[in-house]
């Protein structure tokens, strides 16, 4: 019963980081969808948004039907708050991705706050001859080498939000934050044969 317990109480701790990294990288997305003016991106944030929804429902109901006495779970109301503001987290960076999907015109002080932004979005695509490809983001070192942090890599019609651990792939499309300047860096890096070709 001990053991039990322990399994649905991880199970519970599981759902909830899931919810917390979701909806990061949906504000991650849809702030890149924002700067990129990229309904693609802006189209993901929505299919993330949707699939939160059953998860935020199936962590609730997973936590309430637990089984464990009033004192037991008393620390789950804590995390169950929490999972709503994930939730809500989740449906602001929806409406940010609105936004682009409706074509709606930036507000004038949104165009300017982008356009003085000290940092930027870019996307690059991992092609052959790249050496990110089969290294894990820890190993591929990109922040040191281009001054850009990779917020998420598209993979196959799904976005992920990179941990260390996560291995770059041929065809990732990396989605990367950093000053302006390593931009070109990040392209290279990402793109090697393309970029000799465009010089």
């Amino acid at each position: 019963m001990v053991e039990h317990k322990r399994e649905v109480f991880e199970e519970i701790v599981t759902r909830f980081v899931e919810l917390k990294n979701t909806s990061e990288l949906m504000i991650d997305l849809a702030y890149s969808s924002l700067m990129l003016n990229s309904k693609d991106i802006a189209e993901e944030v929505q299919r993330l948004e949707e699939s939160m929804d059953k998860m935020h429902t199936d962590f609730e109901l997973l936590a309430l039907t637990s089984g464990f006495k009033p004192e037991e779970a008393s620390g789950f109301l804590g995390l169950i708050r929490l999972g709503v503001a994930t939730e809500r987290i989740a449906d602001a960076a929806a409406e940010m991705a609105e936004v682009v999907l409706r074509d709606i015109e930036p507000h004038p002080v949104l165009k300017l706050a982008i356009k003085e932004a000290e940092e930027t979005v870019a996307q690059a695509c991992v092609t052959e001859g790249s050496s990110l490809i089969n290294k894990t983001l820890k190993e591929a070192r990109v922040p040191e080498e281009t001054g850009m942090w990779i917020l998420a890599i598209k993979r196959n019609e799904k976005s992920l939000r990179p941990k260390p651990s996560t291995k770059i792939q041929l065809g990732d499309i990396l989605i990367a934050s950093g000053y302006a300047e390593g931009v070109e860096d990040l392209q290279k890096l990402a793109s090697p044969t393309q970029q000799s070709e465009n010089e």
